[in-house]
């Protein structure tokens, strides 16, 4: 029997203006935003002032009660709208409807960009001079973390009212960080092409808990093996300033179940996460497959959710 219909999505979708239209671009930058104005104008802030190509934006609007959905509106951005929040995978799908370029870079709306982001990806896609592929920006964030992609702790404000731009600005190129291997969260950068081949954000993970290395597995599945950390394309975060409003999935458990392996080993084993990028991934090791298999069917067993 069928599970009771949850309610509908009320989703609404709007052009850009004719103006921004017959702009040439080359990414589109993805942003959803749930009611963080300061935040979302500090990012396409940045994404105005610091790349070198132009480049489209398309938001999802959540809600938008903030002014959001009017500051979308005023500067003629090509918008997605639902009147409440709906997560993050039904936000990015319903986004690309109203994607014009080849490629779909995601960037979250508590994220700034610094010069040299765009280009830096750019040269990476020339490289590789092939569309299966995998990019990530490289993240600068405030706080210590123990994520092996990211650059921390290079604390230039948690907010924006104490965002450090000119000390960031002046700092950034110094700290060191090399390519690296295994890229998943955003901000990321993918062929339009591959995302339609593996049907975008898994909706089954709403609202988006471990929707990231999901979307990456997906992609695994479909062959594609360059997975790559851009180090010389950055961005600042802020850091989670919409995750304490939203209750969460059962992620972890449901990725265990979808794919038989734990997210952790998924990006230790397979997607070598944060390790020094040695071009496209090989395939894992088998013994570790095999023993990470075991461990997530026994984690499986007595999880609940």
């Amino acid at each position: 029997m069928l599970a009771p219909s949850p309610q509908p999505l009320r989703i609404s979708w709007h052009e850009e203006s004719p103006a921004r239209a017959a702009e040439e671009r080359l990414f589109s930058v993805v942003v959803p935003t749930w009611n963080n104005l300061p935040y979302l104008q500090a990012c396409l802030g940045s994404l105005a002032r610091h790349s070198a190509f132009r480049h489209q934006v398309v938001l999802h609007v959540n809600d938008g009660s903030d002014g959001t959905l009017d500051f979308a509106r005023q500067n003629g951005f090509a918008f997605t709208h639902s009147p409440e929040n709906i997560g993050i995978c039904h936000a990015m799908n319903a986004a690309r409807a109203l994607v014009k370029t080849r490629y779909l870079f995601y960037v979250n709306d508590d994220m700034v960009f610094l010069p040299g982001w765009d280009t830096a990806l750019w040269d990476a896609v020339r490289e590789i001079g092939h569309e299966d592929f995998f990019l990530s920006s490289t993240m600068i964030e405030p706080y210590p973390t123990n994520s092996k992609p990211v650059i921390a702790e290079k604390n230039y404000g948690g907010d924006t009212e104490r965002f450090d731009e000119a000390g960031l600005l002046r700092d950034y190129r110094s700290f060191e960080k090399a390519d690296w291997s295994g890229a998943t969260r955003p901000p990321n950068l993918v062929p339009v092409r591959l995302w339609d081949l593996v049907g975008g954000y898994g909706t089954e993970l709403s609202p988006g808990f471990y929707s990231d290395p999901d979307f990456s597995a997906k992609l695994w599945a479909a062959g594609v093996r360059e997975f790559r950390g851009v180090g010389a394309s950055r961005v600042y975060h802020f850091v989670s300033k919409s995750l304490g409003r939203i209750v969460p999935n059962p992620g972890r458990i449901q990725f265990i179940r979808k794919w038989g392996i734990s997210t952790a080993d998924f990006q230790r084993i397979v997607l070598r996460l944060g390790e020094p990028y040695a071009g496209p991934l090989a395939d894992p090791d088998a013994a570790a497959w095999r023993r990470a298999r075991r461990k997530a069917r026994f984690e499986s067993l007595f999880a609940r959710g």
